[in-house]
């Protein structure tokens, strides 16, 4: 028998392939899985917001129903770009019957003005959640692109090539897509309720 490696499993995982744990290994998440259903996937950034809502189903394909990235003018305000933000979280909260948001939690960044920024879109998507009744389900950078790609270091490229590929996408899907749908997707095959 030929060992996989963490992506060839995760794959599996994804498409349904994975029948029962093939090897016991403790850098290999779980596999027992009790979440089933529509996650709003969100990639925060002020002026390009990624969101993206996936269907999960274990042992069924899973589904890609929206995706999109926000793009907001550099000429709007600050609390503007915000404004937008919350009303376009809104917008698909409304639009789908979703069962939880995940969001991309902020990396470490040297420039205080930036973290500052990053922390407001967060925020931003993440009070219209809460204002709709939605906890929100947070994940680190890392623990995404370990759990879609097999590899947290992933550049966007494969990011991108991954998600296109586990989704069957036909259509080109922007780098903040790509990381939304990653978020849903990583909270679709690690949460355990």
């Amino acid at each position: 028998m030929t060992q996989k490696n963490t992506r060839q499993l995760w794959l599996d995982k994804v498409v349904g392939n994975l029948k029962s744990d093939p090897i016991q290994n403790e850098n290999i998440p779980s596999y027992k899985n009790s979440f089933s259903g529509i996650v709003l996937g969100i990639d925060p950034s002020l002026r390009g917001t990624g969101l993206a809502v996936l269907e999960y189903h274990k042992g069924n394909n899973t589904k890609l129903l929206y995706v999109h990235t926000l793009r907001i003018k550099k000429t709007e305000t600050f609390s503007n770009c915000l404004g937008e933000i919350f009303s376009a979280v809104t917008e698909v909260l409304k639009n789908f019957p979703i069962k939880h948001v995940a969001i991309e939690q902020t990396i470490y960044v040297q420039n205080f003005q930036t973290a500052q920024i990053l922390g407001a879109a967060r925020g931003a998507a993440m009070a219209a959640s809460a204002v709709a009744g939605f906890e929100v389900f947070e994940y680190p950078p890392l623990r995404i692109k370990q759990a879609v790609v097999g590899y947290g270091r992933a550049s966007k490229e494969q990011m991108i090539q991954q998600m296109r590929g586990l989704l069957n996408l036909s259509k080109d899907i922007t780098t903040d897509e790509a990381d939304a749908a990653a978020t849903a997707l990583c909270h679709s095959l690690t949460y355990k309720g």
